[in-house]
């Protein structure tokens, strides 16, 4: 073990690739790897030790390759150039499951600086699901679907920590808001946006149910509630229908029930793992 810990150590040390800009998800893998090795070999390497401190430095050169360019893509959102620059790191979304997350979620949750949320956080009510962010390449994936663009606004019916509106009103300049009843995720979401100055996105702490949703376009619902709550937001979404052309996005388990309302016709190509986009049909009085 020893002499394999001492080629690991000395390949990463050896492989300036990784200090290339382009090859993020290599250096997310080579500092994981590091973490692993400071964690599974800690008897193998004591603080004292040269190649504990050889790992150490390893760690930090990466870690600052990272950070350079987390601050870069931060001030290209600040400048209003964000759009080119988080899409030039998005990879294309697969039918992979819609839970898991991967490379593209970790640069995106440090370039958006997510504040962990103060405060508890309070018990959900029934037919309420435990929140869970929409993994990055879903939301990449929304905006190309739903053909989102700057005429559009967007309404993320459970926004969590507000990953959904910010990354769609940075890459479309759509008008985006976030209905969150959890208060301490809208405070964290709202000073996301302040940091970044992304100005037309906001976060609303309320419930889905007296939301007001007389301005979208765009309903997005990463299965956020189920049963009876699901159906009086639906039930609120078709009232809007009548008013105006509307797309609703899905992803997750409420698909299935947004799929079985009659008055939505499914768009496109269906994926189980991938976001269902619907528009409705023909309804009376829509003017």
């Amino acid at each position: 073990m020893p002499n394999a810990l001492h080629n690991l150590i000395g390949d990463l040390e050896n492989d300036r690739s990784l200090d290339q800009p382009t090859r993020w998800r290599e250096r997310i893998d080579a500092l994981e790897r590091i973490e692993d090795l400071l964690v599974y070999e800690a008897e193998a390497l004591p603080p004292a030790t040269p190649l504990h401190q050889r790992v150490r430095a390893l760690q930090s050169r990466l870690e600052s390759i990272q950070s350079r360019l987390y601050e870069a893509i931060r001030m290209a959102i600040v400048q209003g150039a964000g759009a080119q620059a988080l899409r030039g790191w998005a990879s294309p979304c697969d039918d992979a499951d819609p839970q898991s997350y991967d490379h593209l979620d970790a640069l995106i949750s440090d370039v958006l600086s997510f504040e962990e949320p103060s405060g508890a956080i309070a018990a959900l009510d029934d037919e309420m699901v435990f929140y869970q962010p929409t993994p990055a390449r879903h939301v990449f994936d929304l905006i190309e679907r739903a053909g989102i663009g700057p005429h559009d606004v967007l309404i993320d019916l459970g926004s969590g920590l507000g990953h959904v509106p910010l990354l769609v009103s940075i890459c479309t300049g759509a008008r985006c808001i976030g209905i969150e009843r959890e208060a301490a995720y809208v405070t964290a979401a709202r000073r996301s946006a302040e940091s970044l100055k992304v100005r037309d996105v906001a976060f609303i702490a309320q419930d889905a149910r007296e939301a007001d949703l007389s301005r979208a376009t765009v309903f997005y619902l990463y299965t956020p509630f189920t049963g009876g709550l699901l159906r009086e937001v639906l039930d609120k979404i078709r009232h809007e229908a009548g008013k105006r052309a509307i797309r609703i996005a899905t992803l997750g388990p409420c698909t299935a029930m947004v799929g079985a309302e009659p008055w939505l016709t499914p768009v496109g190509a269906q994926h189980a793992h991938r976001i269902t986009l619907f528009r409705p049909n023909a309804l009376p009085g829509r003017h």
